[in-house]
């Protein structure tokens, strides 16, 4: 434990002096292994070999197919079409297209596991249809960047997957128990559009015609079926969330090459050297994340910190809500991954010992980080929007203050009613 502290500390210093997060993870597992092989402990060659292991796993290839099956569907139209029927559902709502933004991002959320790939796929798409209908710009940025943080909350979400392959716990229900939490989200989104209409012109569609709305629905069927095969195929057994990825990506392919026929055998080409560069990036932080883990699990870490946690005796709803501010500071320095691949061996067994159920945990933690994704220096969401819409970075963030408040609310309330998120994954 005497080690403690310099690993931890190192690790603070090398991201401050604006190392990437895996180098900065690397050069400090270096470094303590250093020490400890100086003193007849571990061997610095350690490291290569729990490398290697750690990504000879089945459940991380669900990563790269979740991100390929996301961006086969936004390569086609599917994105289109969901826009254009959660248009049709909500759009004559007094907040118009703001209600639109957040049910085509809560429904496309159910099929890209990510903010980015949300922000990315929806957000061009919406912003110019806001823009066309007169909507200010501000507002329009704004509820785009909040309705991305729904991507890694509603089922399927990779940060949830990574979790649960740490922390030992069912991807299955945690899926389940991000999905009510996300559509309260949703929810308290688009209840702050409808206040904001009153003083920001948002115009609206007419009432749909039943025609209308069938024949929009019908488009946009196949593509929302995504979700229910990734979700229902796992909770009902017929398979794993490995090979969920693996059916949403060939559901993406058949839909867009056979179907739709709006993607070419001539564009899989470059969607899958962007989903291998994407996945690539993931899987190196991954790769060192997991030996940082192990390394701090070897080094007593976590058993330390649980005790001192049961020592003091904090009530488990002030614990954390302190947890809560510090997740929100971690996720403005560093992504949703990275921050559960590094704290998710630290707190789970901390946290187990006081008695929190670590799949509401494992929720709470991936909400509460998500806002990361959406405040500075390192929002990735943010820097997503800055070339969409031609604003500078700091319009942008600007933009997206007056929506921190319900997704903060959400937080909020998921941690002071914990059955939000217990309810649906107990049920089945």
């Amino acid at each position: 434990m005497e080690i403690f502290l310099p690993f931890v500390c190192g690790l603070i210093l090398f991201m401050a002096l604006g190392l990437p997060v895996f180098v900065a993870l690397g050069t400090t597992c270096l470094l303590a292994l250093a020490v400890t092989s100086a003193t007849g402990g571990l061997p610095v060659e350690l490291m290569s070999l729990k490398i290697t292991q750690t990504l000879n796993s089945f459940p991380l290839l669900a990563i790269p197919l979740f991100i390929l099956a996301a961006n086969l569907l936004n390569r086609g139209s599917a994105t289109t079409r969901i826009f254009d029927f959660a248009n049709v559902l909500v759009g004559f709502v007094r907040g118009g297209l703001g209600h639109v933004n957040v049910v085509a991002s809560m429904i496309f959320a159910g099929m890209s596991g990510t903010a980015s790939a949300d922000a990315a796929g929806l957000g061009a798409l919406e912003i110019r249809a806001m823009s066309e209908k007169g909507y200010n710009l501000s507002y329009s940025t704004g509820i785009t960047a909040a309705s991305s943080v729904i991507g890694p909350i509603i089922p399927p979400s990779v940060a949830m997957l990574v979790y649960g392959w740490q922390a030992d716990v069912s991807v299955g229900d945690l899926f389940l128990g991000g999905f009510v939490p996300g559509l309260l989200m949703a929810g308290l989104l688009m209840a702050t559009t409808f206040l904001m209409s009153y003083r920001v012109e948002m115009p609206t569609r007419p009432l749909p015609s039943p025609r209308e709305v069938f024949q929009t629905g019908h488009r946009a069927m196949l593509p929302m079926f995504t979700p229910l095969i990734i979700v229902g195929g796992i909770w009902s057994g017929v398979f794993s969330p490995t090979e969920a990825g693996a059916v949403a990506c060939f559901y993406a392919m058949v839909l867009g090459i056979a179907v739709y026929r709006d993607v070419k055998i001539s564009d899989l080409f470059r969607v899958f050297v962007h989903s291998m560069e994407f996945s690539a990036v993931i899987l190196l932080i991954i790769a060192i994340s997991g030996f940082y883990g192990w390394l701090l699990v070897r080094l007593q870490v976590p058993q330390t910190l649980a005790s001192s946690l049961i020592a003091i005796g904090l009530p488990p709803i002030l614990l954390l809500l302190i947890l809560m501010v510090f997740f929100i500071l971690v996720g403005c320095f560093m992504s949703v991954i990275e921050s559960v691949l590094i704290l998710t061996p630290i707190l789970v067994p901390a946290v187990s010992a006081t008695g929190i159920d670590p799949l509401f945990f494992g929720v709470f933690m991936v909400i509460t980080l998500s806002v990361g994704v959406i405040t500075p220096p390192f929002g990735t969401v943010l820097y997503i929007l800055v070339p969409i819409t031609g604003l500078r970075f700091e319009k942008v963030v600007l933009a997206v203050l007056p929506f921190l408040v319900p997704i903060l609310l959400t937080i909020l309330l998921v941690l002071i009613f914990p059955q939000i998120v217990l309810t649906l994954p107990g049920l089945f």
